[in-house]
């Protein structure tokens, strides 16, 4: 078994790390601040390459493999996981699933222009009802010639105020569950596209655009479905695979972020006439982490090559989310305990690494969804 990265998927690597760590890490802290992204890094992900690195060249993309956009989303995660969600729901959920399931003429208009950053997208499945059971979603389209009308709100969209275009999920009849479920790409200029802020400050990912979207009789023609009329709940469950591992891969990120800040802290620190990283309980504590963060990266990369051999990755996507969060989020908390009063501050990012990992167990479903996936995976239909 061989578990070298190829030249091609090192030099990514190494890009996706120098832009990291030189033009995000510094900005991180001040946009966690304002709530606001820098859109100069939107740009530079656009011209390094990175913007819409798994869509073939032939529609501006970098024709990346699954495992080399795995280590673009960890890089971005050591840095800042705001910008890190931005591109995995930019180019994983909404890029990529055009890319599967649009006609020549969507992915003709569209592709090349979220691939240069031209248009933003946002994903649009999250309702006040309609969270992990997604099957529930409330907003509705009804039929009216060679129109669909749309009736509804989502909530949490993140890059909701500043896209362009907007994949919307929408039931022809509630009762129907998944099967009435439609997908809709629309340009969010559209009338009767409405959207805000989400009310209240969040607990982490603060420079994230995070959404409230209502439709009030939005017009958009049948030309806008994505995929075939009741083939949305499968546009759906598709996209979030590929964000789950997404979110995985920066939750790997977040966790050798919370390391090299230990590591680095332990040397430094002393206290009673030697450095914190010589007691054997922080030792301890650091090894646990090392070894948790090294567990994770394998999962998620397994997944992501199973997702190159066109392999079916669903239960290991779900075990990396699951383990690459729930390892970072315990990282992250030894992190504040181990920097003492110093990382109860954001004077050190171990505070937003601990805030920002609470958002990566709950969203692309939570660790006790993805724990429902795995074991039933394993159990299998009753027969």
């Amino acid at each position: 078994m061989d578990f070298a990265l190829t030249s091609e998927q090192q030099r990514i690597r190494d890009r996706a790390r120098q832009f990291a760590r030189e033009e995000v890490a510094p900005l991180a802290r001040e946009a966690d601040a304002t709530g606001s992204l820098p859109r100069q890094l939107i740009a530079r992900l656009a011209e390094l390459g990175l913007l819409a690195g798994p869509l073939d060249t032939a529609y501006g993309g970098a024709a990346m493999d699954s495992l080399s956009f795995a280590l673009v989303c960890e890089e971005l995660g050591w840095a800042d996981s705001s910008l890190r969600g931005f591109l995995t729901v930019h180019a994983g959920l909404v890029t990529m699933c055009i890319r599967a399931w649009g006609t020549d003429e969507q992915r003709a208009r569209w592709l090349p222009r979220l691939a240069s950053g031209q248009s933003i997208g946002c994903y649009c499945l999250t309702e006040p009802e309609a969270g992990s059971d997604a099957a529930s979603i409330q907003t509705t389209a009804t039929a009216d010639g060679d129109d669909y009308v749309l009736n509804g709100e989502k909530i949490w969209i993140t890059n909701g105020t500043i896209a362009d275009l907007a994949i919307v999920f929408a039931t022809r009849d509630p009762a129907a569950r998944h099967k009435g479920i439609c997908a809709f790409l629309i340009p969010t200029e559209t009338p009767g596209f409405q959207r805000e802020r989400m009310p209240g400050e969040a607990l982490g990912h603060r420079a994230s655009d995070h959404a409230r979207i209502t439709f009030a009789d939005c017009h958009v023609p049948k030309s806008a479905l994505l995929g075939e009329p009741g083939e949305g709940f499968k546009v759906a469950m598709s996209a979030l695979d590929r964000g789950r591992l997404g979110v995985a891969a920066g939750a790997v990120g977040i966790g050798q972020a919370c390391l090299d800040a230990c590591v680095e802290f332990a040397r430094a620190r002393r206290q009673f006439g030697q450095r914190i990283g010589d007691f054997q309980m922080v030792q301890e504590r650091l090894a646990d982490m090392a070894a948790d963060v090294d567990a994770a990266r394998l999962l998620t990369y397994r997944a992501a090559w199973l997702k190159d051999q066109g392999r079916p990755a669903t239960r290991e996507t779900s075990l990396a989310k699951l383990f690459a969060t729930e390892a970072a989020a315990r990282a992250a908390s030894e992190a504040v305990l181990l920097f003492g009063n110093r990382g109860y501050s954001n004077e050190y990012p171990v505070e937003r690494f601990y805030r920002d990992i609470k958002g990566m167990q709950i969203y692309e479903g939570t660790s006790y969804i993805q724990r429902v996936i795995i074991a039933r995976d394993l159990l299998g239909k009753e027969e």
